[in-house]
């Protein structure tokens, strides 16, 4: 396949490097050819394989759900009965078959809904935005996980899974006592699809 240049006029060679690298990356060509909305869709695909994990009948709640990648895998691999319900406060163009609900995930919590519901997998594919302050991003990384594993273990059903992104340091120590109080049979699993680069990978758990 014919690589993509980028010319350089106007650019930063750090950003051209990224951008060139982006749009020549092998999980993005495959996400524009099948029609995905982001190349993280791939990282799902692959965690659910890893730990055949099967959609039929599901109950799915995508949490930080912009574009829809995960929520449109979710979708595509689940059986017709299956419901998906994603959730941002970003708007989410629709598709077909899923409901997309507007809340930011701290309101979502704190005003606990759909809390009465249950879930067979929560996802969440979130990342705070980062303020280049080490600490404070990995704070933000921390409240992040800590959010979203409550909502999982308030709304999944017993022996369903939890499936988070965490980053290195980021669910150890006290969050992974947490963890563990409501959670069993924990693994982390990096992707393929996840570049070798990233600090980022996926903690996969089972609600007790």
């Amino acid at each position: 396949m014919k690589k993509i240049k980028i010319k350089k006029k106007n650019k930063k060679d750090t950003s051209v490097k990224w951008l060139s690298r982006h749009l020549n990356d092998e999980y993005f060509i495959k996400s524009k050819k099948l029609g995905y909305r982001s190349r993280s869709a791939f990282k799902l695909i692959q965690i659910y394989k890893k730990f055949n994990i099967h959609l039929q009948s599901a109950k799915v709640l995508d949490l930080g759900a912009a574009p829809g990648g995960w929520s449109q895998v979710s979708k595509k691999l689940s059986t017709p009965d299956s419901q998906i319900i994603g959730i941002d406060i970003l708007p989410i163009k629709p598709i077909k078959g899923i409901e997309f609900l507007k809340y930011d995930i701290l309101e979502f919590f704190e005003n606990k809904v759909l809390e009465h519901e249950k879930f067979d997998i929560v996802l969440s594919d979130m990342a705070p935005n980062t303020s280049g302050h080490k600490n404070t991003d990995h704070l933000r990384i921390i409240n992040l996980i800590e959010i979203a594993s409550e909502i999982a273990n308030k709304t999944l059903k017993k022996d369903c899974y939890f499936i988070c992104k965490v980053f290195q340091g980021g669910a150890q120590g006290k969050l992974y006592e947490d963890l563990k109080k409501n959670f069993n049979k924990i693994k982390y699993y990096k992707p393929e699809a996840s570049r070798k680069e990233s600090a980022e990978t996926y903690l996969i758990a089972k609600k007790k």
